[in-house]
């Protein structure tokens, strides 16, 4: 299996690789979690529910990447310890921007699409909505432009996202998946407000 060097310097770097032999490695992003590459083999991957994740490229050169975010924002990101920040969508998105800028390109040749936001949750029906508006009304007021987005209905999605080529798949979790997500995101919230979450959280394999 490829193995990613830990970076002390960046907590909330993905790091659980998947190794499909000839299709190449996948990384899979979790929550809170984002992950750039210049690697033209590499697919980054993750599942959503009500959270939403944006990828994000240089054109020039291909490099790119893909984060997670659970919730729309935070000045101090103190939810579930210090490296937290992450799991909002204001630190997300700043981060993954950044990222992506040091590669050498202006913020006017980003190449920005965005993916989630379903409404899930029974009684909670809010969360993916507001994640979805936050999101796009971030891109707008930072003056970034949004190449594509999908976002919003019922069903969670699961992205395969190529920073070299850009392009994503996009497919539609079954029912039973959808039912699996749901849950696993509202365990995750539930564990994070109760106390900071310890080792690696999976939403869905």
């Amino acid at each position: 299996m490829p193995v990613l060097s830990s970076d002390p310097n960046r907590p909330n770097f993905a790091r659980t690789v998947i190794d499909h032999g000839k299709m190449g490695a996948m990384v899979r992003v979790q929550p809170g979690e984002y992950y750039v590459t210049e690697n033209p083999n590499l697919t980054i991957t993750t599942v959503l529910g009500s959270c939403v994740a944006a990828t994000i490229r240089n054109p020039k050169n291909g490099f790119g990447g893909l984060n997670h975010f659970m919730l729309p924002e935070s000045d101090g990101g103190d939810w579930g310890g210090v490296t937290s920040v992450m799991r909002f969508g204001n630190h997300a998105m700043e981060t993954l921007i950044n990222e992506v800028l040091k590669s050498g390109c202006s913020r006017q040749e980003l190449e920005i699409k965005l993916f989630g936001g379903a409404n899930m949750y029974s009684g909670m029906s809010e969360v993916g909505a507001r994640n979805s508006l936050f999101a796009v009304n971030y891109l707008r007021n930072e003056g970034y432009r949004c190449l594509a987005s999908d976002l919003g209905g019922h069903l969670g999605r699961r992205i395969h996202y190529q920073p070299a080529t850009g392009k994503v798949q996009r497919l539609l979790l079954s029912e039973n998946q959808n039912n699996s997500v749901s849950l696993s995101e509202s365990k995750l919230r539930f564990s994070i407000a109760a106390k900071e979450v310890e080792g690696d959280i999976e939403l869905f394999d």
